[in-house]
């Protein structure tokens, strides 16, 4: 497994592609939820994955404070479906984590979740402060975490 960080400029258009074509297959195909996966917020992101033998298995982005939220923030976290249950989605949320908290200098970080994995999060040291509300038609909280909280 070979875990890479890079800022969008950093990215090879091979990299975008897989990327791309990733969160289309998790977010838009499997979870039926038709809506614009390109939503400009890349340009100013991290971009965190692991790939294994040359597929990408796991992905997420970091954005500076100010891009989504008054925080740091992390988004579009997946994991490919042939690679869950491994602990893959904890791995990379922890990196993530560390990621904003030592590269970025940031205390806190605020996500979208998704509401049916709020215990995930909650396990990283996330906690909820919105009610849950609908974003692309499914359930979501909003949840912050603050460093040293893990």
């Amino acid at each position: 497994m070979e875990w890479n960080i890079k800022a969008f400029d950093e990215l090879t258009t091979e990299e975008l592609y897989r990327i791309i074509k990733e969160r289309v297959n998790v977010f838009v195909v499997e979870q039926d939820c038709p809506y614009s996966e390109c939503d400009g917020k890349d340009i100013n992101a991290f971009h965190i994955w692991a790939e294994d033998d040359g597929r990408l298995v796991a992905y997420a982005r970091a954005l500076l404070p100010g891009v989504s939220y008054r925080e740091a923030s992390i988004g579009r976290v997946l994991v490919n479906e042939d690679y869950r249950k491994e602990g893959l989605g904890r791995e990379l949320m922890k990196r993530a984590i560390r990621f904003i908290e030592e590269e970025l200098q940031q205390d806190s970080i605020r996500i979208s979740g998704q509401e049916y994995i709020s215990d995930f999060y909650k396990n990283l040291g996330f906690e909820v402060v919105s009610d849950i509300y609908l974003e692309d038609g499914i359930p979501h909280l909003e949840m912050l975490y603050f460093k040293g909280s893990d």
